[in-house]
């Protein structure tokens, strides 16, 4: 079992070094090629390659074979041509040899005991915990990721343990947490251990979430709606500007896992970091409040989070309150049920209300959720369905059936 304290920590690449130079292989490649890391096509003097410490390789999903040995990744919408002995742009996806690896099954970099509304979700098991993990990588580059020590690392460059998804079910269990949350770092580039490991969650009466930035094309995407019960996806924009020259990605394959997830049937959850001057126009948060109406209806909660100065991006301010405020009040006008702000504890936008009497159902502090009010997923007040996962066993029974063939 892992231990739930394990947290992420960054190695250096003079360890990463030092350590090539014990290996039979490694002094003749690792060492010369320094960061421009690549595992060569064979063997060096007869002898089997071995992987540096962090790299826990497993047969890739989504993916072609060309005739020249090129692997074709068809997981994101990147569809990285990968020669042999290569890796894709999310630096865990490798072509060995005409075969394409995964190299990050299991390898976990992170895994905690958090609230389920830290994710955020607020309309799912509120008051329950989630074991999360992430290993290293992201398909994207977002130059205010508040993780990017993980996600933007190699996944030799970190400190990892390998837990097997057995394992991981086991430590959840032992946690008596509800959902097993795959999270901090971008989820779909460990798309086969998430795959494997929430059809088990599902099978021992887990649920299985994934906080994604939704760059993940739509075929993997049905697939892993088939053992998901609930998706969080990172809304950065509704500006395909901004996500190139922030995110260095795209707006369209976003906006399709949003309707496929919809489509799927598995409960969503949106939020929107709100930075100013570059996502934080009145014009544009109205188109995307209007977006979403169209396409994902008014029940799926989105929300309006503080951002403050991270990684790459630290000539901002913090977002103002009022911005927040002016952002929950456009959604909530433009028909959308369920707003809120989020990175201010104590907030009223941190609460649920019923979308029909305006009662208070759930109060929170923080993270923390004080008083839940909904009954049998009920306002008590005018008796109007409240949208959401209120129970385990709704939440076991969102998505298709494992039995059905993937």
């Amino acid at each position: 079992m892992i231990d739930a304290a394990n947290v992420a920590r960054s190695s250096t690449r003079r360890d990463f070094l030092r350590w090539s130079a014990r290996t039979t292989t490694g002094a003749a490649f690792y060492s010369a090629l320094g960061s421009a890391w690549a595992r060569p096509d064979d063997s060096v003097a007869g002898q089997p390659m071995v992987d540096p410490p962090g790299i826990a390789r497993h047969p890739a999903m989504f993916w072609d074979r060309s005739e020249d040995r090129i692997a074709i990744c068809r997981l994101c919408p990147r569809q990285c041509s990968v020669p042999p002995g290569q890796r894709g742009h999310c630096g865990v996806r490798e072509n060995s040899s005409g075969d394409y690896d995964t190299l990050v099954y299991g390898a976990l970099c992170s895994a905690n005991v958090d609230p389920i509304e830290k994710k955020p979700l607020f309309h799912y098991l509120p008051g329950t915990e989630a074991f999360s993990v992430a290993t290293a990588g992201c398909n994207i580059g977002c130059k205010f990721c508040q993780n990017w020590q993980i996600s933007q690392a190699r996944p030799e460059d970190i400190d990892s343990q390998t837990v097997p998804p057995k394992d991981l079910v086991s430590s959840a269990l032992a946690r008596s947490c509800s959902t097993i949350a795959f999270t901090y770092a971008e989820p779909t580039i460990f798309y086969e251990y998430m795959h494997d490991t929430a059809g088990l969650a599902r099978e021992a009466g887990l649920g299985a979430v994934m906080i994604s930035n939704g760059y993940i094309n739509t075929k993997p995407m049905q697939q892993l709606c088939r053992r998901l019960t609930a998706v969080k996806v990172d809304f950065k924009a509704y500006s395909d500007k901004f996500y190139r020259e922030v995110c260095a990605a795209t707006l369209q394959p976003v906006l399709s896992t949003l309707r496929t997830i919809r489509e799927e049937g598995v409960w969503l959850e949106l939020v929107m970091l709100v930075i100013p001057t570059l996502n934080d126009s009145s014009d544009e948060v109205k188109a995307m409040c209007e977006w979403i109406l169209k396409n994902l209806g008014p029940d799926v909660p989105i929300h309006f989070t503080r951002f403050r100065p991270m990684y790459r991006l630290t000539n901002l301010p913090r977002t103002p309150v009022s911005t927040l405020e002016q952002c929950r009040s456009i959604a909530l006008h433009a028909g959308i049920h369920y707003a809120y702000a989020g990175n201010v504890p104590m907030h009223e936008g941190e609460n649920t209300y019923c979308h029909s009497c305006g009662h208070k159902l759930i109060h929170r502090a923080g993270f923390r959720v004080t008083a839940n009010l909904i009954v049998n997923g009920r306002c008590p007040q005018c008796g109007a369905t409240i949208p959401g996962i209120w129970s385990s066993s709704k939440a076991l029974s969102v998505g298709e059936s494992l039995h059905v063939p993937c």
